[in-house]
């Protein structure tokens, strides 16, 4: 069924969105987000300090479209008042790992007794701070820094072996808006 769909997203006061084309600016507190969306047959409009997404005769696909821009909007508008914090934990049994930031790449040296290093790619805009056995990464953009997280997670993955052996790695501990 065809269907009109409007949804609005209310911007706070100090932020500041701009809408070209199908790119969206997202300003304040000194913190800027940009990002593009292919919209298809979806209006935009800032309008009284409200973003309005509307499709006449919304199909599915038009539905989806509007679902998701307007999460990812909120998550914009979300990061101009306070950064998305991951924090993860170092774990090792076997073999203690050493953790150290190198530009813009984090070093993990003797995971499980290996001599290489494993590394992991750290994304713009993203802080990261090693503490000991705590790592936490935060930034505005929340899907920079999942992705950061996500990365330091997985260049400790193993394959091969027994899990509940070897238990080393870097784990992620708590997320934006949950603990797990």
């Amino acid at each position: 069924m065809n269907k009109n769909l409007e949804r609005v997203i209310e911007i706070p006061e100090g932020v500041e969105v701009t809408i070209s084309g199908n790119e969206f600016t997202v300003k304040g507190n000194g913190k800027e987000t940009v990002r593009s969306f292919d919209m298809g047959k979806v209006n935009t409009e800032v309008k009284d300090n409200k973003i309005i997404l509307t499709a006449k005769g919304a199909t599915r696909r038009e539905s989806k479209m509007i679902g998701t821009a307007w999460a990812h909007l909120k998550n914009m508008i979300k990061g101009c008042g306070e950064d998305f914090v991951y924090e993860l934990e170092v774990c090792n049994v076997h073999f203690p790992m050493n953790v150290k930031m190198d530009g813009d790449k984090i070093m993990i040296k003797s995971f499980l007794g290996e001599t290489t290093q494993r590394v992991s790619k750290v994304l713009p805009n993203v802080n990261v701070d090693i503490k000991g056995n705590k790592i936490t990464v935060s930034s505005n953009n929340i899907e920079a820094a999942g992705q950061t997280a996500a990365n330091l997670e997985k260049a400790t993955r193993l394959t091969g072996r027994d899990r509940r052996i070897f238990q080393d790695g870097i784990f992620i501990t708590t997320k934006p808006g949950r603990v797990i």
